[in-house]
């Protein structure tokens, strides 16, 4: 427990606990909830949130009378987006003129603590203790340096793994009844919301470092090669920090596309059980690995935001230290006009050779006699034969844009989609120039991968006469966002 002084310190300067102690906090909360966290939108416009504001403050005056919220829904968010309060975060994004809202890991923090306050009607308690078991389980082997141990806990696993199949064979197999069930479905709801939040603190952590990098690059006045060993040295801590190392390998692991197929299997078929649909689940469950991949690619988009500030540094130096030689070289220029007409007499400048000249005997090279073609006389005669032109007319033109719009537009709806899948939905016009094109694809909206282990048939007909079918069999090629 914390000593009266640290809370007494989190009661008035933490933005989670201000934000419950506001006079408003059940408007700030709901709407919050209901904007950001329900469809778990990363950024909102300002227009589309003073008009959600606008609706809810309608509604709400029509109970509470006009006087319960006498401000306007632009002034209630400029005042939740108060750096003192850091309740929501306002900012502009590159290229658009229009500010955008997102809510602080603080708050997220706040409204969930508010949602576990609601009476549950189910509390399960199995499925934790199991993954308590099994989590102290992984770290006493993982931490197990004799191998004795290691092989007596693989022989014991292999034994009870043996021993259901053996079951299983003979016609015996144990099923969850519905409230083991729904206890496991009620303990991934709640860790799945929670991965959510953890992708927001991690962002504002890395966006943090990345402010604290432009505030260094501004006041900086050394040299450039202690500063970008300084901003390094604080890059590589967070990305080697526990943090970073765990957000990496959850990132690893969520962008396989196997692992991908087997959570979208495993929610629609376990979403569709007669005793989960009783508990009436969030329909969002069905693609919430999507929503981590959204929330994990935003992420890593903040990551590159600070690399391009590094890159932006080093260019306005680059650029800086060649005007300081232009003005240099000018000055040079300047003072010799000056002098030009009015030389001061004897020798009033002298400068040796910039280096030492050596030459060593046996660095000369070897003479070489100079090579003389033979040219031959003789006059070369048009062939009068007539040559069919009509082939260089019949060249087949595929429209690279129109392929990666059509990939990119795809992708819209899902975190994934094949080559062959594509194909389905627009076949190929060019034959095989057009596939090459596909394999070749790969934008800084979308990137390709390939799985060895699967294969798949991709055709196309042919404009011949007659036409003819063809197929290529290919190993899976995956488009991902």
């Amino acid at each position: 427990m914390s000593s009266f002084e640290t809370l007494e310190t989190l009661r008035t300067k933490h933005p989670a606990w201000r934000l419950l102690r506001s006079d408003h906090a059940p408007l700030i909360a709901s709407f919050l909830q209901k904007t950001f966290l329900e469809g778990n939108e990363r950024l909102m416009e300002e227009s589309g949130m003073v008009e959600k504001l606008e609706n809810e403050l309608f509604a709400l005056r029509e109970i509470k009378g006009e006087s319960a919220f006498p401000k306007s829904a632009r002034d209630y968010l400029n005042d939740w987006a108060d750096p003192e309060k850091g309740w929501l975060r306002k900012f502009y994004q590159q290229g658009s003129d229009e500010a955008f809202f997102d809510i602080t890991p603080a708050t997220e923090g706040a409204v969930a603590w508010l949602g576990s306050l609601t009476e549950r009607k189910f509390v399960g308690t199995e499925s934790r203790l199991l993954t308590l078991f099994d989590l102290l389980r992984q770290m006493h082997l993982g931490t197990e340096t004799d191998p004795e141990v290691r092989l007596a806990d693989l022989h014991k696993q292999r034994e009870s793994i043996d021993a259901e199949i053996e079951r299983v064979v003979a016609g015996e197999m144990p099923l969850l009844d519905d409230s083991r069930l729904r206890d496991r479905f009620q303990q991934f709801t709640q860790l799945a919301r929670e991965f959510l939040g953890d992708f927001r603190e991690v962002e504002a952590n890395f966006r943090r470092l990345d402010r604290e990098v432009r505030e260094q690059i501004a006041l900086w006045e050394g040299g450039k090669a202690t500063l970008l060993e300084e901003i390094l040295g604080q890059r590589n801590a967070i990305t080697d920090s526990d943090q970073g190392r765990s957000f990496h390998a959850f990132w690893d692991f969520i962008m396989s596309p196997s692992r991908q197929e087997e959570l979208t299997r495993n929610l629609e078929a376990l979403l569709q059980h007669p005793a989960l649909q009783e508990m009436e689940p969030d329909p969002r469950l069905a693609r919430i690995h999507y929503d981590w991949h959204d929330a994990g690619d935003y992420t890593q988009r903040t990551v590159s935001r600070l690399s391009a500030q590094l890159r932006r540094f080093l260019d306005d130096q680059a650029w800086l230290e060649n005007r300081r030689i232009m003005d240099i070289l000018h000055g040079i220029e300047t003072k010799a006009i000056e002098i030009r007409e009015d030389l001061p007499g004897g020798r009033f400048m002298e400068i040796d050779e910039n280096s030492p000249r050596i030459e060593l005997p046996m660095e000369r090279p070897l003479y070489q006699p100079p090579f003389k073609p033979d040219l031959i006389a003789e006059i070369l005669e048009a062939n009068e034969a007539e040559i069919d032109s009509s082939a260089l007319f019949q060249q087949q033109v595929v429209d690279r844009p129109a392929l990666e719009k059509h990939v990119e537009k795809s992708l819209q709806a899902r975190g994934q989609i094949s080559l062959s899948e594509l194909v389905a939905e627009r076949p190929l016009s060019h034959g095989l120039a057009e596939l090459l094109v596909y394999l070749d694809l790969d934008t800084e909206k979308f990137k390709r991968d390939v799985d060895e282990s699967r294969r798949e048939q991709v055709s196309w007909t042919t404009d011949a006469d007659p036409p003819l079918h063809k197929t290529a069999t290919l190993p899976r090629i995956l488009y991902l966002k």
